[in-house]
């Protein structure tokens, strides 16, 4: 069974940082694409990054270029996401996903497209 464990969520003054970890365990796929998704009250999730496990493809939202920084330890089967710069617009529940299942390569920007998701930690930035 796949599981995915966030966590490092907090409250955080506007221009604070922030690092999220997710632990993913029980993965038996060869190679698979790890994802922050955020979602915001009142609005649609977004993909805030994603970093592809065998190619090092990274994607960002424009919204995070810049402040954002996505990384993973192989050893660990961890992902991170370092969140410098925050702004109140930063402020939602994020999720860690993971694309694993008919994964070509690459990175995937639509949320429906990742098959596993973990609990959620909320992020909030105070102005």
């Amino acid at each position: 069974e796949v599981q995915l464990q966030a966590s490092g969520g907090g409250l955080v003054q506007a221009g604070g940082s922030l690092r999220l970890s997710c632990a993913v365990s029980g993965i038996t796929f060869d190679d698979y694409a790890m994802s922050w998704i955020r979602q915001a009250p009142g609005k649609e999730r977004e993909v805030v990054s994603c970093l592809s496990k065998s190619d090092g493809s990274i994607y960002y939202a424009d919204s995070v270029k810049g402040r954002f920084t996505i990384s993973s330890d192989s050893a660990k089967n961890t992902v991170y996401l370092q969140m410098d710069s925050l702004k109140p617009e930063d402020t939602a529940v994020y999720y860690c996903a993971v694309r694993a299942r008919g994964y070509g390569g690459g990175y995937y920007v639509r949320p429906n497209d990742y098959d596993y998701w973990g609990q959620g930690t909320q992020v909030t930035v105070s102005s």
